[in-house]
């Protein structure tokens, strides 16, 4: 159905695509062009048949508008996947808990979208190198976690731009997180949560040895921090960003990659800031 809208109205609908009449005084809005992906899930899966009957599914260049039905680990991977197209995400939750996503809905889809807020995210950005000095590059959009890979715990040096934070942390690891991460694997490791606002990221440590009452700490989002392996050879370590692994790191630099810019849909529903900060009163008041 084709809705007619007055030319005065067009910055109330940022996702319709438009078409211009000659001579007319109203633009003609056609309903939006929209590319689902699908987890392999029993729940996505059946959702994929209904909505594949209902909407065509657009190539992800020529698309408005990402949806993807699945977990919060699928939403990561789509994230990374398409992020260089600059589309909205909007997800549909057919995993557990959902973080990420948007509650379950078969009808409606496109009013949703419509009324949906958009929250902007960047993602950390880290280079990694192995002990042959193989450099590899990934982002991370949760968390960058960094764990020993054998009996040996881990043997650490920590760096915020110039200055040494750590000497030597001993332990299973050390994690690095967003806020948009700080209530997901930091927070099961006592981690603080950071509002998406707070122009903040987390350094927390794994099960600390030594020295064993370290808490972590918050740095700003602007440093760069580098963690170096003091024993490669009998202490090996693998870095994980996300949920993407590699193994036998020497040396880590991370920092959070502002020109990167990840949009991700939410209904009233499920404010994703709201969200955070119902997580941060739960804390407090355990």
């Amino acid at each position: 159905m084709v809705k007619l809208v007055d030319t005065k109205d067009l910055k109330s609908l940022p996702f319709w695509e438009c078409q211009f009449e000659s001579g007319r005084g109203h633009q003609n809005y056609i309903m939006k062009k929209l590319h689902f992906i699908f987890d392999k899930n029993i729940k996505a899966q059946k959702l994929k048949k209904i909505l594949l009957k209902k909407f065509k599914n657009h190539l992800p260049k020529k698309s408005n508008t990402i949806v993807v039905a699945g977990g919060d680990g699928f939403m990561l991977h789509a994230l990374k996947k398409y992020y260089k197209l600059k589309k909205p995400f909007y997800g549909i939750n057919c995993g557990t808990f959902g973080f990420l996503m948007n509650k379950y809905i078969t009808l409606d889809l496109e009013k949703k979208i419509d009324k949906a807020t958009s929250v902007s995210i960047s993602p950390l950005e880290l280079t990694a190198i192995s002990k042959k000095n193989k450099k590899t590059k990934l982002i991370a959009i949760n968390e960058v976690s960094l764990f020993r890979q054998s009996k040996q715990a881990a043997s650490l040096k920590l760096q915020t731009g110039k200055k040494t934070i750590i000497k030597k942390l001993i332990g299973d690891g050390v994690l690095i997180s967003t806020p948009a991460g700080s209530t997901a694997y930091n927070l099961s490791i006592h981690g603080p949560i950071l509002s998406l606002n707070s122009k903040k990221i987390a350094i927390t440590p794994i099960s600390p040895f030594r020295p064993r009452r370290w808490k972590g700490r918050i740095e700003s989002d602007k440093i760069k921090v580098n963690v170096l392996n003091l024993n490669p050879s009998k202490r090996p370590i693998a870095c994980v960003a996300d949920n993407i692994e590699i193994r036998n790191i020497k040396k880590l630099n991370i920092r959070m990659n502002k020109k990167i810019k990840l949009r991700i849909l939410f209904g009233k529903d499920r404010d994703l800031d709201k969200r955070i900060k119902l997580e941060q009163l739960r804390k407090n008041t355990k």
